[in-house]
């Protein structure tokens, strides 16, 4: 892996950035940041693995280790990469349950990812 430069930002990372796994290995490039900008939340990123097994990957907001002005460094090893999971469609219906608040924060990721994804967002 290369020197990555300086930390930055994420809303200052560019499309086409390098992806690297936590054992050193480019797993494709970033396609995309989700993020609520004006809440300042960091939600995850997309990747395209292309370089890899193919296709568009979601990577979660704690499995990003640093970010960099020319790559993005994951906590995660390459054999644990391979199972991360391609972006979704919204479904028809979302509930609320107050009983369970950690459903809804990852159907809202998801949902930022289609509406990305499907030219919504």
């Amino acid at each position: 892996m290369d020197d990555l430069g300086a930390p930055i930002a994420y809303i200052a990372v560019e499309q086409g950035t390098p992806i690297y796994s936590s054992d050193g290995q480019q797993l494709g490039t970033l396609e995309h940041v989700l993020a609520d900008e004006d809440a300042d939340v960091f939600d995850g990123i997309i990747v395209d693995t292309s370089l890899g097994p193919g296709g568009w990957r979601f990577v979660d907001a704690p499995e990003v280790e640093a970010i960099h002005e020319r790559g993005v460094l994951l906590k995660i090893d390459a054999a644990r990469a391979e199972h991360l999971p391609a972006p979704e469609a919204n479904p028809a219906e979302l509930r609320a349950d107050p009983a369970d608040p950690g459903e809804s924060a990852a159907m809202e990721k998801l949902r930022r990812a289609w509406d990305y994804i499907s030219g919504r967002y």
